[in-house]
């Protein structure tokens, strides 16, 4: 015997009736989902002082920069020194012919052994005719001849002699010599090339050690710098005595410290930017000049800064933020999302932290442990036993930036949920 549909039914009903009394309890806490808070460590915010620190990209140059140039015409004989090599101040470097000019001087020798000769015959005339002339023996016109002559015969032995030592000065600018201590650089000209005075670039000469280092700051940059001292929020070292150390470009530092040296107050209208030159000791030659380094500045503080630790950063669709412990309308300890803009990155104690320009306050406690499962409005219980490990001291220490001003935070944890807008 079939069995009517409507029978099937009846076993249904305490299922169906379970989920209409379960729908018509009381709703869970949003976030709560049955699970105990989240144990969370924080980080009190405070107002100290930090040291900031500016990177720039410059590119080395010698302290002293000399182009080598023939200073006469003439054919290349010799090069005397290795290309690329050192070299000592009035080392031989070229050698142009000599021969030319050497003749030269010959030829002027024998015109002033000529012009001492006539002179020395105008003397004697003089020297003859001037007792006569007392003794009216003879006019005095004719003393007077023999006296303008011999005045005219030491001219042109002064003339004479002029020549010859200026044909003996181009002479001794055969041999080239280097005007300092330095690098060489290519010579361009080979032996029996033709140099022209004054025109033909031998090879050039650079002063490695010191060496230094023009970088360039934009306008901008520096107009904010200013606005933050004349604020006080900034202070910046007197007289331009920061700290400088260099990094190649292979992320090495330079183990030597190095100083300002120069700030131009003019800025560039082609480039918007102002110079400054820094000087770093390089009695090694590690620098080279023609380098592309990064120059860090150190020896600026920022004063009544706000910092967070750079693990307590992260980034939503919003931007970065943070999670900030605070309480309901219950007084329940909820984890709060906070944006925030941030400064530099600087290093204290060991430990990387963000500055913050914009989103906190001192006291605010930040949430810089069991990030992962936090979400906004996120109930949370705060764990015992004080500061997280790895908490900065409150005066300033010393150490260079993990990154540049503005640097992403990328061992930030990834947020579980972006905040609210």
């Amino acid at each position: 015997m079939r069995v009517p549909n409507r029978h099937v039914a009846f076993p249904l009903l305490p299922i169906a009736t379970a989920f209409i009394v379960a729908a018509c309890g009381p709703s869970q806490p949003p976030g709560f989902q049955g699970f105990p808070p989240s144990e969370v460590t924080t980080f009190a915010v405070e107002a100290k002082a930090v040291p900031a620190t500016y990177e720039y990209v410059g590119q080395t140059a010698g302290s002293k920069e000399v182009e080598v140039r023939a200073r006469v015409t003439g054919i290349l004989e010799q090069k005397l020194f290795q290309e690329g090599a050192p070299v000592k101040a009035g080392q031989v470097l070229f050698v142009i012919d000599p021969k030319p000019l050497a003749a030269q001087a010959a030829a002027l020798e024998a015109d002033v052994v000529r012009a001492q000769a006539q002179k020395a015959q105008s003397d004697r005339e003089v020297a003859r005719l001037k007792p006569l002339a007392e003794k009216r023996a003879v006019g005095q016109k004719e003393a007077d001849d023999a006296m303008s002559n011999a005045e005219l015969a030491a001219a042109s032995v002064k003339a004479a002699q002029a020549k010859l030592d200026e044909v003996k000065l181009s002479l001794g600018y055969t041999r080239v010599v280097a005007p300092i201590a330095g690098l060489s650089s290519r010579a361009p000209k080979s032996e029996g090339s033709l140099v022209t005075a004054n025109d033909t670039l031998l090879t050039t000469i650079s002063q490695s050690s010191p060496i230094w280092i023009p970088f360039a700051i934009s306008e901008n940059e520096q107009l904010a710098l200013n606005r933050a001292v004349g604020e006080g929020r900034l202070t910046l070292p007197k007289d331009n005595a920061y700290d400088v150390t260099v990094k190649l470009a292979d992320g090495t530092t330079i183990p030597r410290r190095g100083r300002i040296n120069f700030a131009d107050t003019r800025i560039n209208p082609s480039t918007g930017t102002f110079e400054m030159r820094a000087e770093i000791p390089n009695a090694d030659g590690v620098l080279k000049p023609g380098q592309f380094v990064r120059v860090t500045l150190a020896g600026a503080v920022r004063n009544n800064a706000l910092t967070v630790p750079q693990t307590a950063v992260l980034d939503g669709a919003q931007g970065k933020f943070v999670y900030v412990a605070d309480r309901d309308k219950d007084g329940k300890d909820i984890a709060s999302a906070r944006p925030v803009t941030l400064g530099d990155w600087v290093t204290i104690g060991g430990t990387n932290l963000w500055v913050v320009e914009t989103g906190l306050k001192a006291g605010d406690k930040v949430i810089v442990d069991g990030l992962s499962k936090l979400h906004p409005g996120a109930p949370i219980k705060l764990a015992t036993g004080g500061q997280p490990s790895g908490t900065p001291p409150a005066a300033v220490g010393g150490g260079a930036p993990a990154a540049p001003a503005g640097a992403p935070a990328k061992d930030a944890a990834k947020p579980a949920a972006a905040p609210k807008s």
